[in-house]
């Protein structure tokens, strides 16, 4: 490896986790770090979306850390350009600037076992660390489907994450593929500008009306003055979702007064009976993401748009044809088909002590120890890992959360003193992954009727979180070192032929 520079903590991504784990750091003292960012500007995937429509389904005061409130939210659910602001004055605020280091994806990590450390080449240089944060965020690779013959088309094609400002949409025949939360916001965006808009829905899905609304200048005002108002608004926000939870995780057939909602919601703007009946799902609200929107359901109702209630299978020149044999001539094509997120690439990159990939060791499934530590990648930590999705809440809860157990993570590093390292007992996330799996079952997610992206390959929910967010705040409190093999290096210098040494806890 050629020369680099050795930090004692490498984050990688600068989106709210890799963001957050840099103040966390800050505020325990710790400065001899970097942030490595694949861009050019700090967001993630704040950064990345900026289709239009691109906005939080989260209410802003609970989207937002606890330590950094903003008082000037200007609605009650944010728009993107608003988001990516925030994370710019959480980078300036927070001193972080020094630390990011930008154009610098990372290509490859290998754990250096004789000197208990990350080698990690990047497209901006070389570094070494002792710890990783790996903060990349399941939503940071755009999936596109393997379509025969996409090759031949002729106009423009992108996904909603990598947007083509510079293609004029208007008066084009646009197809958007996909009905996630991307596409039920990009839908409304464009309807009013295109010639003709053909949605191909694979799967439909459950919305609920949007409130959001303006947040007046007298109420940040308020905000600002008063500042535990702020934090009155977020608490009431969380609370409600923390009531809301039993029926995600015990009681799946509590929602379906909520689906009678989404029906009611509906009905309302499409009055077309049969498409109300392309537009109802045949599962469970909940299995997949409940969307929230008040401007989908007229914008498909609209005489230029029409809805091909199956998923995009072959493209010949520029005619799309749909499962059902139903064709579409388009200009257009925008992918709203979502990320990689239970296989995600970063794993690839990341090489272990006996030469295998994180891919590989996760080729059966995604699990880490509380979320965060993967069995045989010493001092190696991700924010967002396997099974912190949320289906209702705020994901900024679950990330302090995994932050907190960062700092204790470091703690203990410290209290052990030396050369040494944390590798997570391939005994300890058998038994914690059995705890979420075996609670997982009784979840809508696992029962409600459908197929969504919080389940890998072969069917495993390997995204999802199975309890409230306060349950896993009390679970990461503290890094239990009986879960941990500690290894310390007994005379780490190049040529002394010593071995590490593991240590019981």
């Amino acid at each position: 490896m050629a020369e680099h520079e050795h930090v004692r903590v490498a984050v990688i991504g600068s989106g709210f986790g890799g963001l957050g784990a840099a103040v966390r750091l800050r505020r325990e003292g710790i400065t001899d770090f970097v942030v490595l960012e694949r861009a050019g500007g700090v967001g993630g995937t704040w950064r990345d979306n900026s289709y239009p429509g691109c906005a939080c389904d989260v209410p802003s005061h609970l989207y937002s850390f606890s330590f950094a409130p903003n008082p000037d939210w200007p609605r009650s659910f944010s728009g993107q350009e608003h988001i990516r602001a925030y994370l710019e004055r959480v980078t300036d605020t927070f001193g972080l600037r020094p630390h990011l280091r930008f154009n610098a994806e990372v290509k490859r990590m290998t754990w250096d076992a004789e000197r208990l450390r990350w080698d990690i080449e990047t497209t901006g240089g070389n570094w070494s660390a002792d710890v990783v944060v790996s903060a990349t965020g399941p939503l940071s690779e755009p999936k596109l489907p393997d379509v025969p013959g996409l090759d031949t088309f002729p106009g423009k094609v992108f996904h909603s994450a990598r947007w083509d400002h510079d293609y004029d949409l208007r008066g084009k025949r646009v197809a958007v593929i996909g009905t996630g939360a991307s596409a039920i916001q990009i839908v409304p965006s464009v309807q009013k500008q295109v010639e003709k808009l053909t949605l191909f829905q694979r799967t439909p899905a459950w919305v609920l009306p949007r409130m959001d609304r303006p947040i007046g200048a007298a109420e940040r005002a308020v905000h600002r003055a008063l500042p535990f108002t702020t934090k009155l608004r977020r608490g009431l926000l969380w609370g409600i979702r923390e009531l809301q939870v039993q029926a995600f995780t015990k009681h799946p057939g509590e929602l379906g007064f909520v689906e009678q909602l989404a029906k009611r919601n509906m009905a309302r703007a499409v009055k077309d009976p049969a498409l109300r009946a392309k537009l109802t799902p045949d599962y469970r609200i909940g299995c997949k993401r409940i969307l929230l929107s008040s401007t989908y359901y007229p914008a498909l109702a609209q005489p230029n748009v029409d809805v091909v209630a199956s998923g995009l299978t072959e493209v010949r020149g520029s005619t799309l044809v749909a499962a059902d044999g139903s064709e579409a001539e388009v200009d257009a094509i925008v992918f709203s088909t979502g990320f990689h997120v239970t296989d995600m690439p970063i794993a690839e990159r990341v090489v272990g002590p006996e030469g295998k990939t994180l891919a590989d060791v996760w080729s059966g499934g995604m699990q880490a120890l509380r979320g965060a530590s993967a069995a045989g990648f010493p001092n190696w930590m991700t924010i967002i890992g396997p099974n912190t999705g949320l289906g209702n809440s705020s994901m900024i809860l679950m990330i302090e959360s995994q932050l907190n157990y960062m700092a204790d993570y470091l703690r203990q590093l410290d209290v052990l003193g030396g050369r040494v390292a944390l590798d997570a007992r391939p005994s300890a996330v058998r038994a914690w992954n059995h705890r979420v799996q075996e609670r997982m079952k009784r979840t809508v997610w696992n029962t409600g009727g459908c197929t969504s992206w919080y389940l890998d390959a072969s069917g495993r929910n390997t995204t999802v979180w199975p309890g409230t967010t306060a349950e896993f705040r009390r679970a990461t409190r503290r890094v239990d070192l009986a879960e941990y093999a500690v290894l310390r290096a007994a005379d780490a210098r190049p040529g002394t032929g010593a071995e590490n040494a593991e240590v019981a806890a």
